[in-house]
């Protein structure tokens, strides 16, 4: 098999395991176990707790301890693990525990999969830009398929769906120990700090003003990338309250109209190469900042009928600004840092976004929606909810197109990624 091919392969998979039961653990949760909401609240919050130290940690043994494709797999088996335990849990508690464990060893895979595929390609001679964001597009597909797998097989509300999972994620864990050797770059040196001997070096980059803002919009676009994940789906399903709509296609298939945004990824993933090349990485953050302007303006005025064509244009805007942003700021960590600490500062990236970031758009929004947009009626201002959120990715817009200064070069970018 072509190296492409191999990390396709580990791209495909990477996102299945996670897509088998992301999406369908509410049913899970609901129907099967008859938990409570306030309860499965705090089961997302897990994937946010966990991106707050390990995905740093785990690029601190990559680049200073381990080979990353060991690490990787290791990881993956113990998600596989712990997955498998979960249909033995019987109360909310312990599963909230076991998923919390869960996410510790899932979390860091996503950055390390990012540093695997870097290394493994410029190693072979490959341009990172170009061949990267196809190989990454499968994980979107890899993602989709595991949705429709556990939908087709009729255990969305299953356990199921967590062998599913388990299963393709020991199978993954297992693969990853056949890829070529990614070896720590960041080796301790004689009379060395304390800091490089415990691999900590990426954290100085806070201490660089250009590279603390970039840390700091991360955390602030990670806010917003909590938000559609966590009130799109209810949010088309409130229709249902109004009888114009209660028997629209969009009502009855919320879920189907929200797979538009995954399948609209897999087609702005494998436009990033021209945008990075034309406009640079400053300003292909800055399109997906906007285009979350448009994601959330968008939602607030649409509907299932004369509003359904905003809709699903919001679910097409989508795909621009999750991967603009997670893809070009992946690989500006990549162009930006030492090749010693950059599953360091990958796994720092991951803890602003999925850590820092999600933990506060879901804690700080929970808040705002419940304080200043739910009726008496305990009816939600979806209108409102949604004109909050574009106003605030307008303001991080600005701010980040004044403050975030980054001169586009294509020689230089180029350069530093084949």
């Amino acid at each position: 098999m072509s190296i492409k091919f191999r990390l396709t392969l580990m791209s495909f998979l990477q996102f299945f395991v996670w897509g088998a039961w992301l999406i369908t653990i509410g049913v899970y949760w609901f129907q099967n176990k008859k938990w409570g909401g306030a309860e499965f609240g705090a089961v997302f919050s897990t994937l946010g707790f966990a991106s707050l130290f390990m995905p740093a940690l785990t690029g601190i043994i990559a680049d200073r301890w381990v080979n990353a494709e060991r690490l990787y797999g290791i990881l993956h088996i113990g998600y596989a693990a712990a997955l498998i335990s979960l249909p033995q849990v019987e109360n909310p508690d312990t599963f909230l525990a076991v998923m919390f464990v869960a996410m510790c060893f899932y979390m860091p895979t996503i950055s390390l999969s990012n540093s695997i595929a870097y290394t493994i390609l410029k190693n072979s001679s490959y341009d990172v830009v170009k061949d990267f964001p196809p190989i990454r597009v499968w994980g979107t597909i890899g993602f989709i398929a595991a949705m429709w797998v556990t939908s087709l097989t009729g255990n969305k509300a299953s356990a199921n769906q967590f062998y599913i999972a388990s299963t393709v994620a020991f199978i993954l864990g297992l693969y990853s120990f056949t890829l070529p050797k990614c070896p720590p770059q960041n080796l301790t040196s004689k009379g060395a700090s304390f800091i490089e001997m415990m691999g900590l070096n990426a954290f100085k980059l806070l201490g660089n003003y250009k590279m603390a803002l970039f840390f700091f919009f991360s955390m602030l676009l990670g806010a917003a990338l909590q938000l559609t994940n966590m009130y799109g789906d209810t949010f088309l399903s409130d229709f249902e309250k109004m009888p114009e709509y209660a028997e629209s296609f969009v009502v009855k298939y919320s879920t189907i109209i929200m797979s538009i945004s995954q399948i609209s990824e897999t087609l702005f993933i494998l436009a990033i190469p021209f945008f990075l090349r034309k406009f640079g990485i400053k300003y292909v953050m800055l399109f997906s900042m906007l285009a979350w302007v448009l994601r959330f303006g968008l939602f607030a005025y649409g509907d299932p009928a004369g509003g359904l064509w905003m809709i699903i244009l919001s679910c097409i805007v989508y795909g621009m600004a999750f991967d603009f942003f997670n893809i070009s700021g992946s690989l500006f960590i990549e162009t930006s840092t030492d090749n010693r600490i950059r599953s360091s500062a990958q796994g720092l990236f991951m803890m602003m976004t999925n850590g820092v970031g999600a933990i506060l758009g879901s804690l700080v929004s929970g808040y705002a929606i419940q304080a200043y947009f739910t009726d008496a009626n305990g009816n939600k201002m979806w209108s409102e909810i949604w004109l909050s959120f574009a106003i605030y990715a307008l303001i991080v817009a600005i701010l980040f197109f004044v403050l975030f200064k980054h001169k586009h070069n294509p020689k230089e970018l180029e350069q530093h990624t084949q």
